[in-house]
C-alpha cells in the first residue's frame, strides 16, 4: 500500500515536471520563431517602411505646398493695361516661357494666366506679371502616391505592411527576456509609448 502511494506521488511529480518542461519548451519555440519572423520580416519591410516614413515627413511639413512639385516664382514686365488677347500675343512673343493655355479675368485690374505647369497673375496697372512654375519631383511624387494608396493594387501591400507593424509591436514584447524585457524595464517604456498618443489627444 505504502509502495503504491509512493509510486503515485513520484508519477505525479514526474508528470508535473514533464508538463513544466513542455511549457518551457513551447515558450522557447514561440520565442524562437517570433525572433526569426521579426528579423526576416523586418528586412523585407525596409523598403516599404522608408516609403511611408519619408513621404510622411514630407507631407507633415507641406506648409500649404505640394512637396511632390518644386515651385519656382518668376516675375516679368509687360505693357500695362493689356486685354486678354493682347496679353496672350505678348506672352507668345517671348521665348522660353511655359505654354499659355488660357487667360481669365480676376477683377478689373488683374488677369489670371493658366500655364502648362504653372499659374500667373497679370497686374494691368503696372504691367507686372508674377507666375509660378511647377516641376515634378518624380521620386517624391511616386512615394506620396503610394502613401495615399493611389497606385493600383497597392492596397494589398499596404494592408500587409500594416499587419506587419502589428506583428512587430506584439513580437517585440516577447523576444526580449529578463530585466530588459516586458517583465523588467520594458514595461515602463511600453506604458510611456501607450500614454504618448493619449496625452496628445487629451490636450489637443
Amino acid at each position: 500500500m505504502t509502495k503504491n502511494i509512493i509510486q503515485s506521488i513520484l508519477w505525479t511529480e514526474s508528470n508535473m515536471t514533464s508538463s513544466a518542461n513542455n511549457d518551457k519548451s513551447n515558450k522557447k519555440v514561440i520565442s524562437k520563431w517570433a525572433r526569426i519572423i521579426h528579423r526576416d520580416l523586418g528586412f523585407l519591410m525596409v523598403g516599404v517602411c522608408l516609403v511611408y516614413a519619408i513621404s510622411g515627413i514630407l507631407l507633415n511639413h507641406m506648409d500649404g505646398k505640394d512637396p511632390a512639385y518644386k515651385t519656382e516664382e518668376i516675375s516679368l514686365r509687360f505693357d500695362p493695361d493689356l486685354s486678354k488677347e493682347e496679353l496672350m500675343v505678348s506672352w507668345n512673343d517671348k521665348k522660353d516661357l511655359p505654354e499659355l493655355r488660357k487667360v481669365m479675368t480676376i477683377d478689373d485690374d488683374h488677369l489670371r494666366l493658366m500655364l502648362d505647369g504653372g499659374v500667373g497673375v497679370y497686374n494691368k496697372s503696372d504691367g507686372k506679371l508674377d507666375y509660378e512654375k511647377y516641376t515634378k519631383r518624380e521620386f517624391i511624387y511616386w512615394i506620396n502616391k503610394l502613401h495615399y494608396n493611389k497606385v493600383k493594387g497597392w492596397s494589398i501591400m499596404a494592408d500587409f505592411f500594416a499587419a506587419s507593424l502589428i506583428f512587430f509591436a506584439i513580437s517585440g514584447l516577447v523576444i526580449v527576456k529578463g530585466k530588459k524585457g516586458i517583465s523588467g524595464r520594458g514595461k515602463w517604456y511600453l506604458i510611456l509609448g501607450l500614454l504618448i498618443p493619449v496625452v496628445y489627444v487629451i490636450f489637443s
